[in-house]
């Protein structure tokens, strides 16, 4: 039985969440801010007043697991719309830059050429410093975002933690280091 299904999703003042014949739920916030989803044709919702339920139809092992992930999904849309959601990275390296030019991130890691990278009119991107801030609604695009920036320069697993570290990680990640090449032994 899905536990996170099964919980209701509590709906914030202000949160109005509607379902349309195709099944594409619509949560719309207190600031404006709107999403829409579709989700699986089998699975309903009953809206209450002070909360949203997700109903399966039966206890298959495929509804079951829909039943959870509609419900996080449902529930991600209304924590976008009330909150948001936000992801932070960190820029390591001598040299390494990043810049705003207008809706486009500009990256300079170690290429020879800047990195651009488009900036979507749903998100939004503040820098400090060496840090990177990603923020919007819609936590599946945030994440996106955050990633593809990430992947332009992963953080090297070769550098010990003495030396100088280059790359981009998201903020409090762990990087596990190797131990690289030994060298010769022997005759």
């Amino acid at each position: 039985m899905s536990r996170i299904g099964l919980s209701p999703i509590p709906l914030p003042k202000g949160v109005e969440v509607t379902v349309d014949d195709g099944n594409v739920v619509s949560c719309k916030g207190p600031s404006g801010l709107q999403l829409s989803r579709a989700i699986h044709p089998e699975m309903k919702l009953e809206i209450h007043a002070d909360h949203v339920r997700v109903v399966r139809p039966s206890d298959q092992t495929t509804h079951k697991a829909l039943h959870g992930l509609t419900r996080s999904l449902v529930a991600n849309m209304v924590t976008g719309v009330t909150t948001g959601f936000e992801k932070r990275l960190e820029v390591f390296g001598l040299g390494y830059r990043v810049e705003l030019d207008g809706r486009t991130l500009v990256l300079q890691v170690g290429y020879s050429h800047p990195c651009r990278i488009p900036i979507p009119d749903d998100l939004d991107i503040q820098l400090e410093q060496n840090r990177i801030i990603v923020r919007g609604a819609d936590k599946e695009r945030v994440g996106q975002l955050a990633a593809n920036i990430r992947k332009l320069r992963k953080m090297s697993v070769y550098r010990p933690r003495g030396t100088d570290l280059r790359g981009i990680r998201y903020l409090g990640e762990q990087i596990r280091f190797k131990a690289g090449k030994s060298g010769k032994v022997g005759g």
